[in-house]
């Protein structure tokens, strides 16, 4: 196979990755005369990460927070587009390797993100559920309802609990929020639809290391949210560590062990790597050290983004959180400088702007940190879903969203609660 990249004069700028830092440049630099954009990523689709546990909870279709990345990207003239996976980079000869063979640049972005830290642990790897992808929170959807359906059949009130107890490993947004859909899923939506089921008798746990939920968060969204997460029934564990997980138990770090076949991960991110760079390069969790360009340490002409990249600001000297905005922010200004760069005219340092965070709860229950305000309950539930609703791509995407929301406020129900399998006969093939 042979990529098949057009060749032109212009300085080809290869990104690999098109999540949030990624799209942001390859956006910024579409129809710019100076630059000719290759953009690389393993999906033909950009994923709307913030939203993967509501796929996971049978609230939304993976297709309405997924947008094509051929269908942005239409009418930009200097924009090309390759699915395949990156296997490699020479800094030596300008040249990355991926399955479909060698692709020069004169400027590499690398963009990939981070994906699920399981620290090592083989049980909890294998047999835990994580929530990184579009594909993984499908995954969830499928586990979890099975396992409501494989309830129906036990032979013993054992076996019942651990398809029905649920434990969410990590209080960050991701785990507050799914354990509060879960929580609200219990008492409105899945009593219907099994009703020889005693969901009394099903819990839901979430497990964080650290002493409380939504640690980067302010204290007072941190206490709310523990409200919120208690007044729905979530049993909030903090100050405890999972160590191990079989299948059928989950062991804590206290001695004690909870009867679950359901691990959900949500407990931290590492960056994910490239072959090809000198080990010095990279950092704390895997992240690779740049300095205020994002320009990677000993290289001229190869730049990393968002939660791949570990720049230390003042205020930030670990490396800036690992959410969506500092990516899109690098992206942007990135994609400026590079073309200042061409143009033979100054450029800028990074400085994040925090533009706050917020995370939901449940129903009309959210919390929002911004630099000027704190403020919680239903006025920020609306700000919540106002502020997502707006970073989804496409008018499309955007309505249908809206009518999923609006319909599971109405009905106290989501209408989504579908099995989908792989064909295995034809796997097998």
């Amino acid at each position: 196979m042979h990529p098949n990249i057009p060749e032109t004069k212009q300085k080809r700028v290869v990104i690999v990755g098109a999540g949030f830092g990624g799209l942001a440049m390859a956006r910024k630099l579409s129809n710019k005369q100076e630059v000719q954009v290759l953009l690389i990523d393993k999906n033909n689709y950009h994923q709307f990460q913030p939203l993967f546990y509501q796929v996971a909870t049978a609230g939304l279709e993976p297709s309405a927070i997924a947008f094509p990345l051929r269908k942005i990207f239409q009418k930009k003239k200097n924009v090309s587009i390759r699915v395949t996976e990156v296997k490699g980079v020479n800094t030596m000869e300008n040249k990355i390797l991926t399955g479909l063979g060698e692709i020069k640049y004169d400027y590499l972005i690398l963009s990939m993100g981070a994906d699920t830290n399981f620290f090592g642990m083989k049980n909890i790897i294998e047999k835990a559920i994580p929530m990184k992808s579009v594909s993984e929170a499908l995954a969830l959807r499928n586990r979890l309802l099975q396992n409501f359906e494989d309830a129906l059949s036990c032979s013993t009130e054992e076996e019942r609990e651990g398809f029905m107890n649920i434990v969410v490993v990590g209080g960050g947004p991701t785990g507050t929020e799914v354990s509060g859909t879960l929580s609200e899923m219990k008492k409105t939506v899945l009593p219907k639809d099994f009703p020889e089921l005693d969901f009394s008798k099903m819990q839901i746990y979430l497990v964080e290391h650290s002493p409380k939920v939504l640690g980067p968060m302010s204290e007072q969204a941190s206490a709310k949210a523990r409200i919120y997460l208690e007044n729905l029934g979530v049993k909030v564990m903090v100050s405890t560590q999972v160590l191990d997980f079989d299948g059928k138990k989950v062991f804590l770090g206290d001695g004690t062990s909870i009867r679950s076949n359901n691990l959900i991960w949500a407990a931290g991110v590492k960056a994910n790597t490239i072959e090809g760079l000198p080990s010095e390069v990279y950092g704390r969790a895997g992240r690779i050290k740049v300095d205020r360009f994002n320009k990677v340490e000993g290289c001229s002409n190869v730049y990393a983004l968002g939660d791949l990249a570990l720049m230390a600001e003042e205020k930030y000297p670990n490396g800036h959180p690992q959410i969506a905005q500092p990516a899109i922010q690098q992206g942007e200004l990135l994609a400026q400088n590079l073309l200042n760069e061409l143009n033979k005219k100054g450029q800028k340092p990074f400085s994040y702007k925090d533009l706050g965070s917020m995370a939901t709860i449940g129903r009309n229950l959210a919390v929002v940190d911004l630099p000027f305000w704190k403020f919680q309950g239903f006025f920020a539930w609306l700000v919540w879903m106002f502020v997502h609703l707006m970073a989804i791509l496409g008018v499309k995407n955007r309505l249908i969203i809206f009518i999923n929301w609006c319909w599971s406020y109405i009905t106290f129900d989501q209408s989504l609660r579908l099995i989908i399998k792989p064909n295995k006969n034809r796997e097998a093939q």
